[in-house]
C-alpha cells in the first residue's frame, strides 16, 4: 500500500476528532463530568496525533541523498511512535490521573446539563464511527484479501494507527457513555471517575500495541514468513543455481523492502549468462510484489554447509 494512501482516512479522523473534542470539552464543562474530560482530551490527541502522521508522510516522501542513501521511508515509522507515546502519556495518563482524582475529591456532575454528555457522546459516537469506517475502507481497498486481525502484516504504521486510535475511541465513547449513564441514574460520581480510569487503561493498551509494532519496523523488520517463502520458490525455478540463502530482508517504508542474499551458481554458465539470470531473478521477485526496490544478490562462492539446495544457517 502506498503510504499517500492512508491520507484519507488520516484526513477524515482529524476533523472528526477536532470537532469531538470541542464538543466533549463544552459537554465536560456544563457537566463538571472527569471522563467527558477525560474523551476530549483524547480526540485532541488524536487530532494532533493524525497531524503527525501527516507530517511523517510527507518527510519519508523526500528523494534518497547522501546521508540517506535509501531514501526516508522510516519517517513514517518514527512519527508513528511519537505517536504511540503521546497516547500513552496524554491520553492514557491523564484519563487515569483524572479518573483516581475524582476518586479521591467526588464532584457529581450537574444533573440538569447531563443532557449535554447524552447528546456529544451519540454524536461523538456517529462521528468517530464514521471515521472508522472510512479508515476500515482505505486498508480494504488496499489489502482486498486481509482480515481486521492481520492489520499489522501490511506494514503500514498510518493505516494501523488510524484504525487502532479510531477503533479505540469508539469504543472510549461507549465506556463514557456507560459512566455518565450510571452516574445520572444513581448520583454516584463513582461511576464516572471508574469511566475515565477504564478510557485511560484502554489508551495504554492501544499505545503499546503502537509502540511495539512501530518499534519493530523502526529498527528493520524482515517480511513476513510467507513472503520469504514465494522468493524461494522463485530461486528453485533455475536449475544453475548450486546453493542459496542467507536471505535477509528489511522494511524501509510500507512499499520499499531491501533484499539481499547469497546465490552459489554453476561454474558451466558463463558471465553473460550469469548476468542475464540474475536480471531475471531480480526482475521475477519484483513481480510478486514491487516493495522489493532494492535487491542485492551476493555471487561470491559461499562455502557454509548446505542442505540440499539451501544453506543451513540461512536466518
Amino acid at each position: 500500500m502506498a503510504v499517500g494512501g492512508s491520507k484519507t482516512a488520516i484526513y477524515g479522523a482529524i476533523i472528526a476528532n477536532f470537532a469531538i473534542a470541542i464538543a466533549k470539552f463544552v459537554a465536560a464543562f456544563f457537566t463538571s463530568s472527569s471522563a467527558m474530560l477525560s474523551e476530549g482530551i483524547h480526540s485532541l490527541i488524536d487530532t494532533s496525533n493524525g497531524m503527525l502522521l501527516l507530517l511523517g508522510i510527507k518527510k519519508s516522501k523526500r528523494l534518497p541523498d547522501k546521508e540517506h542513501p535509501f531514501g526516508y521511508g522510516k519517517e513514517v515509522y518514527f512519527w508513528s511512535f511519537v505517536v504511540a507515546i503521546f497516547v500513552f502519556s496524554l491520553g492514557g495518563g491523564v484519563a487515569i490521573y483524572e479518573g483516581i482524582h475524582h476518586l479521591i475529591e467526588p464532584t457529581v456532575p450537574n444533573s440538569e446539563n447531563v443532557i449535554w454528555s447524552y447528546s456529544v457522546l451519540i454524536l461523538a459516537i456517529v462521528f468517530e464511527g464514521t471515521s472508522l469506517i472510512i479508515a476500515y475502507k482505505q486498508y480494504k481497498k488496499a489489502y482486498p484479501s486481509a482480515k481486521i486481525r492481520n492489520i499489522a502484516e501490511s506494514k503500514d504504521a498510518t493505516t494501523f494507527a488510524i484504525l487502532m486510535e479510531d477503533s479505540a475511541a469508539v469504543i472510549g465513547l461507549f465506556i463514557a457513555l456507560f459512566g455518565v449513564f450510571l452516574t445520572d441514574m444513581t448520583q454516584n460520581p463513582v461511576f464516572d471517575a471508574s469511566a475515565s480510569i477504564v478510557i485511560g487503561v484502554l489508551l495504554t493498551f492501544v499505545a503499546y500495541f503502537l509502540a511495539r509494532e512501530t518499534k519493530g519496523l523502526l529498527i528493520g523488520e524482515s517480511v513476513l514468513t510467507k513472503d520469504l517463502e514465494k522468493i524461494k520458490t522463485v530461486i528453485d525455478e533455475y536449475d544453475n543455481v548450486e546453493y542459496y540463502g542467507n536471505i535477509h530482508t528489511m522494511h524501509l517504508s510500507p512499499d520499499e523492502v531491501l533484499l539481499a542474499m547469497d546465490i552459489n551458481f554453476k561454474d558451466s554458465i558463463t558471465v553473460g549468462e550469469l548476468e542475464e539470470i540474475i536480471a531475471e531473478i531480480k526482475s521475477k521477485i519484483r513481480a510478486l510484489n514491487p516493495f522489493y526496490k532494492y535487491i542485492f544478490l551476493e555471487t561470491d562462492g559461499y562455502t557454509g554447509k548446505v542442505d540440499g539446495r539451501r544453506f543451513i544457517d540461512e536466518d
